[in-house]
């Protein structure tokens, strides 16, 4: 199988889980580390349109920055970013924290992560809300906006964050547009062309 390169200047589909369907998510408090640890390693490398973060698993919508660079540390000069390496970190990053934690050895997460070229607007269109919806779905919640670990609330309220909220209200063409969007039942049969699991 051949894996699909990051591509600067293209949208993706990021997914991954716990490996053996293990939980990555064990108390609250690491649904908070993750997008802390997120931003610290990804948010130079992406713009992040949406997200879920569901015990076992998580989805990214993200948008690959081009040509990035950052000042090198303790030196003259910068060093470019790659997407594929700061995710590498972060989920190394985030993972070594779970198995100090909880006492834990060996991989947590699935390897290679999934990846999927998001190649027109509907999909962009159908993956937001499929984020938003995932917890639903997974029937963690009875009502998506009771999910506290997905995007949704942060673009609704455009609360100052790494998410590009302004970009998403104004792709659905405002905020009241927005709600109307996640107001639809969530069809299965036409989104399975869109979605990684």
């Amino acid at each position: 199988m051949d894996i699909q390169p990051l591509i600067e200047g293209e949208y993706f589909h990021i997914y991954n889980r716990g490996i053996n369907g293990e939980d990555i998510f064990k108390e609250q408090r690491n649904y908070y580390y993750f997008l802390q640890q997120y931003i610290n390693y990804c948010s130079d490398v992406f713009e992040t349109l949406a997200y879920a973060l569901l015990k076992n698993h998580f989805h990214l919508l993200v948008y690959v920055r081009e040509n990035v660079t950052v000042p090198k540390h303790n030196s003259d000069g910068t060093v470019r970013l790659t997407a594929s390496k700061q995710l590498s970190h972060f989920f190394n990053s985030y993972a070594q924290s779970i198995n100090k934690s909880f006492n834990r050895t060996g991989s947590l997460f699935d390897s290679p992560f999934e990846r999927k070229i998001v190649s027109d607007d509907n999909y962009i269109t159908s993956l937001i809300y499929y984020c938003h919806y995932n917890a639903q779905l997974h029937e963690f919640v009875n009502d998506f906006k009771d999910w506290e670990f997905s995007s949704y609330h942060t673009i609704l309220h455009n609360n100052n964050s790494f998410l590009t909220s302004q970009k998403v209200l104004d792709w659905f063409g405002g905020v009241d547009a927005f709600k109307k969007a996640h107001e639809g039942r969530y069809e299965k049969d036409g989104m399975d062309k869109f979605i990684i699991e």
